[in-house]
């Protein structure tokens, strides 16, 4: 009798043991994929705010912290996945009924500036730049986007893109801040800043590349931050985000892909 109860007792214990093992897989596997579905928009932007105050060591103003309200300044996706075209159904839902007129007509009108995206997506590669924009093949048929990176693609190939109109973009800081310098790339119609936090193979993200990293938070500052506090810009942190800041990649420094 007493062998056969430690034996129940021992099947228990493996069982809780497997669900506990299986709870923590399943958590796993949802910060791998695009950040912990529990995340809020609150804990993201804390979160941004936390790595731009670090990154270049100032601190927001109280002023400056009650103007940062998530709803006003956090796109929360709708599905927390690898599924791209998921990224695009959580745009269309964020430009509303008027989402084909920002993000998929190609006609130019006096009232639209050329080179001026109504969404821009910042990652920290170029490949990652080209994958992201698979999502959106379905409403880029009429309006192509912009690849702003300079892997393969001369500066002088894009300014001339720059002048029609322009719904979406994707590429790297360098280039888009040099672009934006410039005076090629306009920012007078972005409503919605896509920051790809997906590591690459060696572990790196766009906010622990080296380089990367730093051009990225000067960018923020400059161009991007402002609008942000004024509500006029969400922010889509797409990937674990959790992670991007503590990723520190393997043995040696990569060599940034712009």
């Amino acid at each position: 009798m007493a062998s056969e109860k430690r034996k129940r007792n021992n099947n228990n214990n493996d069982d809780r043991g497997m669900k506990t093992k299986k709870k923590e897989k399943e958590k796993v596997a949802n910060e791998g994929e695009g950040g912990s579905i529990s995340s809020s928009s609150e804990e993201q932007l804390r979160f941004l705010v936390d790595q731009f105050q670090a990154a270049k060591g100032v601190q927001l103003s109280s002023l400056e912290l009650e103007s940062l309200t998530a709803d006003r300044c956090i796109l929360e996706r709708q599905h927390h996945s690898d599924d791209v075209t998921q990224l695009a159904n959580t745009i269309k839902a964020a430009f509303g009924a008027s989402w084909k007129h920002l993000l998929c007509d190609s006609v130019s009108h006096a009232n639209i500036p050329a080179g001026s995206p109504a969404l821009l997506i910042l990652t920290s590669s170029a490949l990652r730049s080209i994958h992201l924009l698979r999502g959106f093949r379905s409403m880029t048929k009429e309006c192509q986007p912009v690849k702003l990176f300079s892997k393969h693609i001369k500066v002088e190939q894009q300014i001339a893109l720059l002048k029609n109109r322009v719904n979406i973009a994707s590429g790297t800081p360098s280039r888009i801040k040099k672009l934006i310098d410039i005076e090629a790339l306009g920012l007078s119609r972005l409503q919605v800043l896509v920051l790809d936090m997906h590591p690459d193979v060696k572990g790196y993200s766009l906010f622990s590349l080296p380089q990367v990293r730093d051009e990225f938070w000067d960018l923020f500052k400059n161009y991007f931050y402002e609008p942000m506090i004024k509500g006029n810009l969400r922010i889509c942190l797409y990937g674990p985000y959790q992670l991007a800041a503590r990723s520190k990649g393997k043995k040696g420094l990569p060599v940034p892909d712009k």
